[in-house]
């Protein structure tokens, strides 16, 4: 989980929040504002340095700081304020934390480290596990399999197209996530700009507020409380539920088809499946991603359901909440990494999906009640209830190839219609499940 700590642990965010303050001294000495003017490049660099080196001696006095402050942001601001004498900038220390209220800088630096960590951490994962499941669907997309609709047999289908269908959703909740704003507010007190006014009201400070969110590659939030809202953290969290229980339906289904014997766990060197039984490989991958992929869907609900309120201008519920990002994209990785690795570690037994197949040729009943019914349409057949002659012939029933194909024989309909499904087996019957599979994916 190392690479989300880099963003969504207290470092992370004490980092991102000494960005903000940085860039907003930045911004306001960029516009030449009380008598300031724009700082040369390289002490711009040595101040940027204070986030883009911030390591574990900041961390430290970060620390004793808030012990004594009590408050985070303020520790922070009192961080900036030290280096900059350090530097020598003093003259331009009242700029840092300049008409921002805590949630000003909190906004932009959730917004930075979420971000950051669902780009470049938890999406491209999302998007490896995607990536190998769809090598799965292509190299089984002509795997015939009995299909089990409601746990029963049913009309054949093809793995690949089965593992498709998960491919096809995940990339519909991909390109949602990748349109995610990360929206962020730079308006005061209460969203009001009420003191940047009162130190120079011939200032246009929304728009400096809005080109300096932007500067951060963040979406500007003009009309706010105190806080902003968090909306775009109620969807973004909708969202990565809503992809962790496909993922969720995913690891089930393959943990079904295991205990099937569709698929074969490929055995790991060392590696011990029960403590007693030693011809076990337990599916462990799958069922240690399930159960954190319900524990990340709870905190993300818990998430959206509390972020999307505060009291009046302000509570500090969402403080408190917005700390558990880090376990519930935490825990969903480790879902991921599960399942990566999962998938990477079973076979796909062809000849247990053919035996299953050949088992079950009663699911032909469906192909040949439909045929029947395309042929008395045509003028071919008078049956008159085709459903319910396959009804009583296969329903409750094991019905092997010579008993359908005796049926098939005895049917009042045409010759090429009969020749069609004397010629259909289980095996042959799966549709356009291999077409739509290599169309689609």
């Amino acid at each position: 989980m190392s690479p989300l700590a880099d963003y969504l642990s207290e470092a992370g965010l004490n980092r991102a929040r000494v960005e903000v303050e940085v860039e907003w001294i930045l911004t306001l000495t960029d516009h030449a504002l009380f008598g300031t003017r724009p700082l040369p490049l390289e002490t711009k660099q040595k101040l940027r340095a204070l986030y883009l080196t911030f390591g574990q001696d900041a961390i430290d006095w970060l620390a004793e700081k808030e012990s004594v402050t009590r408050h985070d942001v303020k520790a922070v601001e009192y961080l900036v304020r030290d280096r900059l004498a350090q530097l020598g900038l003093d003259g331009i220390a009242e700029l840092t934390h300049f008409g921002c209220t805590s949630e000003d800088i909190n906004s932009l630096a959730y917004a930075l480290t979420v971000k950051r960590a669902v780009t470049r951490v938890w999406l491209p994962k999302l998007k490896e596990v995607v990536a190998r499941l769809r090598g799965l669907a292509l190299e089984h997309a002509d795997a015939p399999m009995l299909s089990r609709t409601h746990g029963q047999p049913a009309t054949p289908t093809t793995m690949g197209k089965e593992l498709g269908v998960f491919v096809w959703r995940l990339e519909r909740v991909i390109r949602r996530l990748e349109q995610t704003e990360y929206l962020g507010k730079f308006s005061g007190a209460t969203g009001t700009w009420s003191a940047h006014l009162a130190a120079a009201p011939e200032v246009a400070w929304p728009n400096i507020a809005r080109e300096f969110v932007e500067s951060l590659g963040l979406t500007f939030n003009p009309v706010t409380t105190q806080i902003e809202s968090h909306d775009w953290q109620v969807e973004l969290y909708d969202a990565a539920k809503h992809a962790g229980g496909i993922l969720h339906n995913l690891a089930q289904d393959v943990w079904t088809y295991i205990s099937l014997g569709y698929f074969a766990q490929i055995p790991v060197a060392g590696a011990t499946g029960s403590s007693t039984m030693p011809h076990k490989i337990n599916p462990i991958r799958f069922e240690n991603a399930e159960a954190n992929l319900e524990i990340a869907g709870g905190l993300f609900t818990t998430l959206a359901q509390t972020l999307v309120t505060s009291r009046l201008q302000r509570d500090l519920t969402d403080s408190t909440t917005q700390r558990n990002i880090g376990v519930a994209f935490g825990h969903s990785l480790l879902a991921l990494d599960n399942l990566l690795r999962g998938l990477g570690e079973i076979s796909l037994s062809r000849d247990v999906l053919l035996a299953d197949l050949d088992a079950n040729w009663e699911v032909l009943g469906e192909a040949i009640q439909t045929v029947v019914r395309a042929e008395v349409v045509a003028g071919r057949s008078q049956i008159t209830d085709p459903y319910a002659l396959l009804k009583e012939l296969t329903r409750g029933r094991r019905v092997g190839a010579e008993d359908l194909a005796a049926f098939v024989r005895g049917l009042d309909i045409g010759d090429a219609a009969k020749e069609r499904l004397l010629a259909l087996t289980p095996a042959t019957y799966s549709g356009l499940a291999e077409k739509l599979t290599r169309t689609y994916l």
